[in-house]
């Protein structure tokens, strides 16, 4: 963990659950998050942002969107824009997703730009980066993040409370992980790119690990320099699994 620095836990729902399933997860990670020494959030699907907002709301547990449009409105067809999100109760969004950027074929501009959007409307950005396998393979990973992180961050991020989220794409649903080694020196990279940048402000911003986190890994990669929190995806969907996680942050 970063000194100074509150974790933050962050479920990535993706695209699962019914409205009852996704109802009652956010009351149960109501119910266990008081006494914990992080910040929850959960990024649900779109269909159930307002509800879990509601269930939510005065809790100690945030809501966010799992991507938006660039534009504020217009004719986009199945899109969803960051001041709706914002209107919806989400306080987050999480952006450049490697399955976004894979399956959508987005790019770091596109990221840039969707970033852009959602500082304008009040949402906090958490910003996706990672190597494939083949690159990792190919001594470039540091390269091919420190890239990503020029192209799809902008001037303000930083000030704003932005966060970056680290997730190998090798590493997503596979219950592989990277060494702790590579995801320190992952992780001390970015810092060093993000304070190169933005200057000593960068220091404090919040760097996620994500990647087949579980319980039984957590208190071993939370426990890493500069890695600030995680962004959890299937363990997200079982209430004990990722209060579990959010227990093992460091006291």
């Amino acid at each position: 963990m970063t000194p100074g620095i509150r974790p933050l836990i962050a479920g990535n729902w993706k695209m699962h659950g019914t409205t009852r399933m996704a109802g009652k997860l956010a009351e149960a990670v109501r119910e266990g998050a008081p006494g914990l020494n992080a910040d929850l959030l959960i990024c649900p699907a779109f269909p159930h942002i307002a509800m879990a907002a509601a269930l939510l709301l005065g809790s100690r547990v945030a809501v966010g969107a799992q991507d938006c449009h660039a534009a504020a409105q217009g004719a986009h067809t199945g899109d969803v824009a960051a001041p709706m999100l914002r209107e919806a109760g989400a306080t987050f969004v999480i952006l450049g997703h490697s399955e976004r950027r894979a399956n959508h074929g987005e790019t770091d501009a596109a990221v840039l730009a969707k970033t852009e959007a959602a500082l304008a409307a009040g949402l906090i950005p958490i910003v996706c980066v990672g190597e494939t396998e083949a690159e990792r393979l190919a001594g470039l990973a540091e390269t091919v993040v420190e890239r990503q992180l020029q192209g799809s961050i902008p001037y303000g991020f930083v000030t704003a409370g932005g966060v970056v989220a680290y997730e190998p794409v090798w590493a997503i649903g596979t219950g592989r992980t990277p060494t702790e080694a590579d995801i320190a020196g992952m992780h001390a990279a970015m810092r060093r790119a993000l304070t190169d940048r933005f200057g000593p402000s960068a220091r404090t911003t919040r760097l996620l690990y994500g990647g087949s986190v579980k319980p039984g890994n957590a208190a071993a990669i939370l426990a890493l320099d500069d890695v600030d929190g995680a962004l959890v995806g299937g363990a997200s969907l079982v209430a004990e699994d990722f209060l579990g996680i959010a227990r093992a942050v460091p006291g």
